[in-house]
């Protein structure tokens, strides 16, 4: 367009709305205007932009108008086009914006009451796009020098961009039974009254934009129980602020050039990983762009190309899709750009490193090598995965365009569903995560840092204590081990050291090395002792086919075995937090006092592993179980009470 020409939205209608989301029963005030200025006279037509449906049809006069949402009208992402009787908004050229559109949410008057899921809409990024390139009037290109720092909410755009990256996800919800309610991103500012009333938060596609105050809200609701899923990427990549009541968003990009550095170094808009804020975004999401990949332009056709790798198949994220590690999936879902985590391999499994401040419960679910997108934007990786942060989870697809194809690839689909239904309640989990693959380990025991394993072939195995499904490494002789034990950290009185009791009735110890030591003999256990714990200076043993319950000094190990009354059914014994912890071979998971005295083995709400486990082992909090032949499984005490404040 030369300078003497005007843009294709002058015979048009410009129209804004006060706030980019309202409440069900609630109203929403817009404001016109016309190239010459004057009356406004005009039609309106609103749109439920996941359904298709038109809600309303209407002859309005401006240069302001209020809508009087109906409390009918479903929480869901809305467009009203607005234009003159008669009048066609006339075709737009490439990379020009309708400024005749408003774009808005409603949110449910009874939040939670419709679904536990709560969808946010970026309303912040679309406005940061808005007018890319022209001086002034975006946040766009990054390092044009009269890009704006502050662009205002109240003025004509901020509509998803041409690729509609959020759209695809959106649309598939109700077609798939998913009645989710929806709330704009700027509602997640001082949100944590709206979050409290759901179980999951979905945040979708390209929501690259946040405050301080979105951010401390999300991270608050996962760590009180609420969970999180991130079908998106480059998220929460800029720090911003709203001012002005929620109607001007500044990100100044610079940290010299932010006023707020002399006065608050935290809301200082600059990415979230950069200086002074030092908050890298992948404490929240698990994953972050820096070491992602971008495709830009002509390079965009580059993301049909490429593809996932699962690498933990066994994950309850691929129940249902058949996958087995190492098969690719979810082509076409990679892009525009994607994020992703520092991992290290370990005999083919990828591990996160934390390195980069991706959580240490991080567990890696599938990978994608996009080294080659240097050749379009930046090269890099993808990483899925998932975590907890506080009592929530947190699930990350890692891209932007996931929802490209969730209608399309049944994977993609059964994987959005298994994410959606878990984490929102539909579908209750019994607690224990699979996190390893089936092996022949009968016995568990963590200590300094080491999970260490007796499989039916007599030896000692180890690995890290993690949710990955990393593999198990021989280390040393396990012969006739029935079971394993270790002392507790910080214990005062006895060393950190591995024990284990054998078929013959002993009792040996030996340092906990990830490697080759002796086992030296201890004492003798009781006759047919098949679990054993330690705790407080004590040794309990556990003695199946009688159910009794025995203690021993282990500082007076030639002492004789003092019986403490019934074993409670327990088939599996380890110690955490300063209690006895037993797995029945029905199923219960139970708990007492480790005290030398009575004390009655008590049902805890969780149940305990499926699949018959005979071995226990504990680790800053978590159980793992195994039984020979079956997977190892992992479970975290629950929140004390559920985040949900539903109504209804």
């Amino acid at each position: 367009m030369t300078s003497g020409e005007q843009p294709a939205e002058a015979s048009g209608i410009r129209a804004w709305a006060d706030r980019t989301s309202c409440v069900q029963g609630g109203q929403l005030a817009f404001h016109l205007s016309a190239p010459e200025g004057g009356p406004v006279g005009c039609r309106v037509v609103i749109s439920d932009e996941v359904t298709d449906e038109v809600r309303l049809s209407s002859t309005i006069s401006g240069p302001d108008w209020t809508l009087d949402v109906p409390d009918t009208w479903p929480s869901s992402l809305y467009r009203a086009t607005f234009h003159r009787d008669g009048h066609t908004p006339p075709a737009l050229p490439p990379g020009e914006e309708p400024e005749h559109d408003v774009w808005f949410a409603v949110r449910a008057a009874r939040p939670g009451a419709g679904s536990p899921i709560l969808v946010s809409v970026p309303f912040a990024t679309w406005r940061a796009y808005t007018h890319a390139g022209q001086p002034g009037r975006s946040l766009y290109f990054t390092e044009q020098p009269d890009r704006a720092a502050r662009v205002s909410f109240a003025s004509p755009g901020g509509g998803p961009p041409p690729e509609r990256w959020e759209e695809g996800l959106l649309r598939w919800l109700p077609t798939a039974g998913y009645p989710a309610e929806f709330c704009s991103g700027l509602d997640l500012h001082r949100g944590d009254e709206l979050l409290s009333h759901y179980r999951l938060l979905v945040v979708n596609g390209h929501d690259e934009y946040w405050s301080m105050e979105m951010r401390d809200s999300v991270e608050t609701f996962a760590r009180q129980g609420g969970n999180l899923a991130f079908f998106a990427a480059n998220t929460a990549w800029w720090q911003m602020r709203l001012e002005d009541g929620l109607r001007t968003m500044v990100c100044h990009r610079d940290a010299p050039e932010d006023p707020m550095s002399n006065i608050d170094p935290r809301r200082v808009t600059v990415e979230w990983s950069s200086a002074p804020v030092d908050r890298p975004e992948n404490a929240m999401t698990g994953v972050s762009f820096r070491r992602g990949a971008g495709a830009w332009g002509d390079g965009m056709a580059v993301m049909r190309k490429d593809a996932y790798t699962a690498r933990f198949a066994g994950h309850w994220v691929f129940d249902g899709t058949g996958l087995t590690d190492g098969e690719q999936f979810a082509r076409g879902a990679l892009g525009y750009e994607t994020d992703a985590c520092e991992v290290e391999w370990i005999s083919g499994v990828p591990r996160a490193t934390g390195s980069d401040s991706t959580p240490s419960s991080f567990v890696v679910l599938a990978t994608a090598d996009l080294r080659h997108w240097r050749d379009y934007g930046q090269g890099g990786a993808a990483t899925m995965g998932v975590f907890r942060l506080g009592a929530g989870t947190v699930f990350n697809a890692a891209t932007i365009n996931w929802g490209s194809v969730v209608s399309d690839d049944p994977v993609v689909d059964r994987i959005t569903r298994n994410v959606l239904d878990r984490l929102s309640g539909a579908a209750p989990a019994d607690g224990w995560d699979r996190a390893g693959d089936p092996a022949d380990v009968h016995a568990l025991a963590v200590c300094e840092g080491t999970l260490f394993g007796a499989d039916r072939a007599g030896r000692l195995l180890c690995r890290a204590p993690s949710g990955q499904n990393l593999p198990w490494r021989p280390v040393g002789d396990a012969a006739g081990v029935v079971c394993l034990a270790s002392s507790r950290e910080a214990a005062g009185v006895l060393p950190l050291e591995l024990y284990a009791t054998t078929d013959d009735g002993r009792l040996l110890r030996r340092e906990a090395v990830p490697g080759p030591a002796p086992w030296h003999e201890v004492g003798s256990v009781p006759p047919g002792t098949t679990a054993v714990a330690l705790c407080n200076a004590g040794v309990f043993a556990v003695t199946t086919h009688d159910d009794t319950l025995y203690h021993l000094s282990a500082l007076r190990p030639e002492e004789p075995w003092q019986v403490l009354g019934d074993a409670g059914g327990a088939v599996a014994l380890t110690t955490m937090n300063s209690r006895l912890w037993a797995v029945t071979a029905d199923g219960r998971l139970r708990t007492r006092l480790p005290v030398a005295g009575p004390a009655a083995f008590r049902d805890h709400p969780s149940p305990g592993p499926s699949g018959g486990s005979r071995a226990l082992a504990a680790c800053a909090g978590i159980l793992y179980a195994a039984a020979a032949g079956g997977p190892l499984r992992m479970w975290r005490p629950p929140a004390p009470r559920p985040i949900c404040h539903r109504d209804g």
